[in-house]
């Protein structure tokens, strides 16, 4: 190989393909792109995601690491299944570190983006009742994902932040695969209000409550309670 050769096959448009191959792998398995339980051959990973065959085992290996895709030698790579008992460990993970978020925020005294937080909340809800919007489920997830954002960088923990990033991406496989209806819309973000209302109110109890009732309807929602 030429060593312009060699260079393109390490840098893509100044990235290293390495990295590349793992932002393409993630995004595939966030977006939906990549199902839940669906299996693949390398060589249809390297299609899909147009990078190099190295590269993509190497970002296969990271993603199997986290428990997002299994390998099968000579075979090829199977997404996550979204199995009730995977949706349980994966929600039970969450709410256990979103209590703590919650409760070392209160403990510190930090809640300097609660008021936007709230107002997101407050818009979203508004629009889920008119139901106009048609994107409005992909609209829905990103403003589910900001309050749990806001919970666990609440921790101020680098390694529980990582395990919690982890974690985040089987549950975007779990919800690509179990979609938000309009009607849980509601439901989930009046649930993040009262979660809003308790750290407000920097009630310790009240937080975890509402963060476990959180919980249990999302498993009741996905028919896994």
């Amino acid at each position: 190989m030429s060593q312009r050769g060699k260079q393109m096959s390490q840098h893509t448009d100044g990235q290293p393909s390495a990295e590349k191959a793992q932002h393409a792998l993630w995004a595939a398995l966030r977006t939906g792109k990549l199902r839940d339980g669906q299996f693949l051959s390398m060589t249809q990973l390297v299609d899909m995601l147009d990078c190099p065959i190295a590269a993509i085992r190497e970002a296969v290996k990271q993603a199997s690491a986290l428990g997002l895709v299994s390998t099968f030698p000579k075979r090829g790579v199977q997404v996550m299944e979204a199995r009730p008992e995977t949706i349980r460990d994966c929600l039970d993970f969450r709410m256990v570190l979103d209590m703590e978020g919650a409760r070392r925020r209160i403990a510190d005294g930090a809640f300097s983006e609660l008021k936007p937080l709230r107002a997101l909340h407050d818009d979203m809800l508004h629009a889920a009742h008119n139901g106009a919007e048609n994107d409005l489920p992909a609209k829905a997830i990103q403003v589910d994902l900001a309050l749990h954002n806001y919970l666990v960088e609440g921790l101020g923990n680098l390694q529980l932040a990582a395990a919690y990033d982890a974690n985040r991406m089987r549950i975007a496989i779990i919800q690509n695969a179990r979609p938000f209806v309009q009607d849980r819309i509601v439901s989930a973000m009046e649930e993040h209000l009262s979660i809003i209302d308790a750290l407000e109110g920097r009630d310790v109890g009240a937080a975890e409550h509402a963060i476990r009732f959180h919980c249990q309807q999302t498993l009741r929602w996905w028919g896994v309670a």
